[in-house]
């Protein structure tokens, strides 16, 4: 990594707060001198946090006035996350001018290689990479950021057009959305299918290795040399690939059978339907009248799981008899999850 300094990102910036900076606190491993350590990244980097949070907290205020304090946090978020920063540093060509004498462990060099090297293939913004960023990375463009503002006197406005195009592109709710996080996606997804999910984090020597188990079954497995949660991760990746293949099968398949009586009981299947749904962590049943003759009525139920699914019951002479009547004929079928798209919930007879 080349010990001069980037040049400097306004025409006033001193040198001398550059350097710092930059300047990793392994620089003075071999210098007795306690007072130079105060020249490292880490005071600045402990500022440069503080001044981000606001700068980039107030741009995403003023530029979405609909959003929510939760929306507004998961956008900060991501926008200030090591994994945004890190990208940052290297697309900028930061790393190249961290100063450490040569006293960098060998391991921590091949991490921002093998980091830098992943970025240099990307095209669009990455949120959840599969590699893991180094946090030294994040560390020099939130340093980077307070010797920016301290120089500017902390005028907030003027830091912020500068500062601005070093983050771009910045990450809006359409990337969030577009993006959202492998595990939280698993654990919704499973909740609607009313599935129990599971992520077994384990170690064998060096290496992190996570399983996923889905009621009990492992249907995915990745391991990462770097960390817990890229195996976490990566291993959700991989069980949300295993899904999809495998939904309109045996993973879709979701048997909703009332477990009604040879005498056919309809009194009462509105209730056994409910307690499946909660069971199963669904939305309750949402019962229609489609057909009212005089005083007969036909009554559909429909649970809505994604696509849905609307069953029509028989003719009865109530409201009542008539939502019993749709609930009870899930007793002679199942539900199935899996169209081409595997979003649509179809009602298959049993044979």
């Amino acid at each position: 990594m080349d010990s001069q300094v980037p040049p400097p990102p306004t025409s006033s910036l001193d040198k001398k707060l550059l350097e710092e900076a930059l300047t990793h606190p392994a620089y003075y491993k071999n210098n007795n001198n306690n007072n130079n350590k105060l020249r490292s990244y880490q005071r600045l980097e402990f500022l440069g946090d503080g001044v981000l949070g606001l700068a980039v907290s107030r741009h995403l205020y003023q530029e979405h006035p609909s959003l929510g304090p939760g929306q507004l946090t998961n956008l900060l978020s991501a926008n200030v996350s090591n994994e945004k920063l890190a990208r940052v540093a290297v697309r900028h060509g930061l790393h190249h001018y961290i100063r450490h004498d040569n006293n960098l462990d060998d391991s921590l060099l091949h991490e921002i290689e093998e980091f830098a090297d992943e970025v240099s293939e990307e095209d669009d913004i990455v949120l959840h990479g599969s590699i893991n960023a180094p946090k030294i990375l994040a560390d020099i463009v939130e340093s980077l950021a307070a010797s920016i503002c301290y120089d500017l006197e902390f005028d907030l406005q003027k830091f912020w057009v500068i500062f601005r195009d070093l983050l771009e592109p910045i990450v809006t709710p359409k990337v969030l959305q577009q993006q959202p996080h492998p595990v939280t996606t698993l654990n919704e997804q499973c909740q609607k299918q009313g599935r129990e999910v599971y992520i077994k984090p384990w170690r064998e020597g060096a290496k992190h290795i996570a399983t996923v188990y889905v009621d009990g079954v492992s249907i995915a497995s990745d391991s990462s040399d770097q960390s817990k949660d890229i195996a976490k991760l990566n291993a959700a990746k991989q069980a949300l690939l295993e899904l999809s293949k495998s939904m309109p099968t045996k993973i879709g398949r979701l048997d909703i059978s009332l477990g009604l009586n040879k005498s056919f009981e309809i009194e009462g299947a509105k209730q056994k339907l409910n307690e499946v749904c909660q069971k199963k962590r669904w939305p309750a049943p949402i019962y229609r009248i489609e057909k009212e003759e005089g005083q007969k009525y036909v009554c559909s139920v429909q649970i809505p799981i994604d696509g849905g699914l609307s069953i029509e019951g028989e003719d009865k002479s109530g409201k009542k008899e008539a939502e019993n009547s749709a609930a009870s004929l899930c007793k002679s079928g199942n539900l199935r999850v899996g169209t081409a798209s595997g979003n649509a919930l179809l009602y298959e007879p049993m044979q």
